[in-house]
């Protein structure tokens, strides 16, 4: 027997990848010489109510849920399915842990059921199940029930000929509507229900599985076309499952879209809590799965930092707080993560061509650039460089300036001056060209020190703008003349938006290095670490900082850690300098812990589990194959690799084949919209301004 399971993953498709939906299809094979009667049953406990919070959570004063309380089971035979559906007539309807599931199957002979299976009392449910499954392959119901838990069991029976397979084919639905707002301060859920985005698009349960099922065939054919393009593709075979297997992550709690429709994201899950809520800005710069697989998603997330999160001074709130109307309440910015969104919302507004999506936030756009400038704020003195209090994904404050905010903040401002020069404030554009230029030119000349750039710590009493340290003393937790592993990622994503390069590319090349020579491992077994473990024994990966001419006494808190998204960026930065071994190297380090054995593929964890920096590994694909799309300008690039590489801009996705002298470009789903392809730099006029769903492009390349 072969299970074969699903949840629709379909780019360009959030609506059908968003669908509350698990299928499980038993693909049974008779290996004997006779005809066999087979009967495969699924069995689920109404566990509707059920929460780690239950019993002690109170919402509004009032007690509105206390675990699964008078909940039954009901049989159901409605047109193509039947199944279970699973309610509740004691949760309380507006409880965040109420709702409806169900357990169907789309066979019509066969089908056999129980709604409930007695108590539960030592595992007496499970025995009264077995007893009954087992005797002869098929259920008989109970009206009997004593627990307000009860366990279904829906069970199909077939007759497997000899030497031939049949399937089995279960779905298993859900809708639980009252999502509530994040809170800051505990684990508990806080007061708002903001819903979920899902909910508004079904009535029940029911509804989904009725709707879902005649689409069986077509979700899993989009499903598999995806994934077996990109396990074809040409790239390395590391790259290929780091991208693949994270984006788990968008499969999982991690991320969600409320009922409004904007995705929100923790940093991460827990085993019954999200971890570190609010979409953080600095943690979601690293990725670039969503804007290039669900870009009308990725620009949820720019509403969200712009629309709702920046205030009209410029400070954007780098957790955004639940019901939007409080977006703004956590009231605290991040060098790293407001810079960052700069580049990501140009990144978005190449992607989809919308003036009008860039008409609407250039506002905030500019703000968020100009709160940099404020009175002793990261520039005060506006000469392209960093120096103030800057708050960072270390979850500590840098003085002084140093490469992670620096490379961060000489990208937001190569962005801010191409979308100034769009909306024809070449004031603007004048200004962030100057202050590029400044910036660069003073950060090569004291930050890169020969081999790599570091910090010049500042003492904080010279900031009297100052929200991270309350002391003046000189600070703690600190980079100094530290190697940091990631201190190239604004150019990192720079270079993937096509923004060009933030520093001499000789010193970019020593940098990364660099970041291999001194932070690579080939083992952990005597590496003192007094923070978390992700990295054991003989185990490979790069560390967060190293000290090559000598450690701070207290460094930032993560240095001595290995996690992955820090990892995967300075291996896209490798391959973007053309570092390919070292690249592969660091990603077959990280995909051999993670390889099954020892560790969760499909989970890379940071704080919390699905760790959102983790889909930094779709940057690898991105950089390999340099795939790059402008709606603006109606352009997509590509590196001439020899082979056939998965490309998709959300809108569009397909191949893109690299013959001697030819690139055969193939659009698998949805209409590629563009006037030319450049490779390596070099234009290609197209014969037709569209490559529709389906179609095959021959082009002839230039000679090199």
């Amino acid at each position: 027997m072969r299970l074969k399971a699903f949840n629709p993953l379909i780019p360009g498709d959030a609506d059908s990848s968003g669908l509350p939906v698990a299928v499980l299809c038993y693909e049974v094979t008779n290996e004997s010489a006779q005809d066999l009667t087979v009967s495969v049953c699924g069995s689920l406990r109404n566990f509707i109510g059920e929460d780690h919070l239950s019993n002690r959570i109170s919402w509004r004063g009032e007690s509105v849920w206390t675990g699964a309380k008078q909940n039954q089971n009901e049989f159901r035979s409605d047109g193509k399915i039947r199944g279970i559906y699973f309610t509740s007539h004691g949760v309380a309807p507006t409880g965040p842990a109420w709702g409806t599931m169900a357990l169907v199957t789309e066979e019509s002979e066969g089908v056999s059921y129980r709604t409930n299976s007695g108590t539960n009392a030592w595992s007496r449910a499970i025995l009264n199940f077995w007893d009954d499954f087992s005797a002869n392959g098929a259920l008989s119901d109970t009206d009997h029930c004593e627990d307000d838990d009860p366990m279904a069991s829906l069970a199909v029976s077939k007759q497997v000929p000899a030497h031939q397979t049949r399937s089995f084919a279960f779905l298993l639905t859900w809708d639980f509507p009252n999502r509530r707002s994040w809170r800051p301060d505990s684990p508990d859920y806080g007061e708002d229900t903001v819903g979920n985005y899902y909910s508004t698009r079904f009535r029940d349960a029911w509804d989904v599985a009725e709707l879902v099922a005649p689409r069986l065939a077509e979700l899993e054919l989009e499903s598999r076309r995806f994934v077996e393009a990109l396990i074809s593709s040409d790239y390395p075979s590391e790259l290929k499952e780091a991208a693949l297997f994270n984006l788990a992550t968008l499969r999982s709690q991690t991320v969600f879209r409320i009922a409004t429709g904007q995705l929100m994201a923790w940093e991460g899950t827990m085993a019954q809590a999200g971890s570190c809520f609010g979409s953080c800005t600095h943690v979601w710069n690293y990725e670039s799965a969503t804007a290039f697989l669900f870009p009308d998603l990725a620009r949820t997330m720019r509403d969200v930092e712009f629309g709702a999160a920046t205030d009209a001074a410029g400070k954007m709130s780098f957790r955004t707080m639940l019901p939007l109307s409080k977006a703004q309440d956590w009231n605290r910015a991040a060098a790293d993560g407001q810079m960052g969104t700069i580049i990501k919302f140009y990144r978005e507004w190449q992607l989809c061509g919308d003036r009008a999506f860039l008409d609407r936030h250039w506002p905030k756009v500019k703000a968020a650039l100009a709160y940099a400038w404020v009175p002793d704020g990261w520039d005060a003195d506006q000469d392209g460089v960093m120096e103030g209090e800057q708050p960072s994904t270390m979850d500590v404050a840098y003085y002084g300036p140093n490469p992670q905010m620096q490379f961060w903040y000489l990208g937001a401002l190569r962005a801010a001056e191409q979308m100034a020069l769009a909306e024809q404030d070449t004031k603007l554009a004048d200004r962030c060209h100057a202050l590029f230029d400044s910036g660069k030119a003073w950060t090569d000349r004291y930050l890169f020190n020969g081999e790599y750039y570091e910090q010049i710590i500042t003492d904080p009493k010279t900031h009297t703008f100052r929200e991270w340290a309350p002391s003046d003393e000189l600070p703690p937790y600190q980079l100094g003349k530290g190697c940091l592993v990631d201190q190239l990622v604004g150019q990192s994503l720079s270079s993937l938006c096509q923004l060009g390069e933030l520093a001499p590319a000789e010193h970019l090349q020593a940098t990364l290095h660099s970041i291999m020579r001194y932070n690579f491992k080939g083992s952990f077994a005597d590496h003192f670490n007094n923070m978390r473990s992700f990295v054991l024994g003989d185990e490979a990966g790069l560390v967060m900082a190293s000290w090559p001419r000598g450690r701070l006494k207290v460094p930032f808190p993560y240095f001595s850690e290995a996690m992955t998204g820090f990892e995967y960026t300075a291996a896209v930065g490798m391959i973007q300098a053309g570092q390919d071994d070292d690249a592969i190297k660091v990603i077959h380090a990280i995909r051999s812990r993670f390889d099954g054995r020892k560790r969760n593929p499909f989970d890379e964890p940071e704080c919390g589990f699905h760790y959102g920096r983790s889909l930094a590994s779709w940057n690898a694909l991105l950089a390999w194959s340099g795939f790059w799309y402008s709606a603006v300008d109606r352009t997509v690039s590509f590196h001439a690799r020899p082979g056939r590489y998965f490309w998709s801009n959300g809108v569009a996705w397909g191949t893109a084949e690299f013959l001697p002298g030819q690139l055969r470009l193939t659009s698998l789903h949805g209409s590629l919209v563009a006037d030319q392809v450049l490779v390596d730099g070099k234009a290609v006029v197209l014969p037709s301004s569209t490559v529709a769903a389906g179609a095959t492009v021959s082009l002839a390349l230039p000679t090199p």
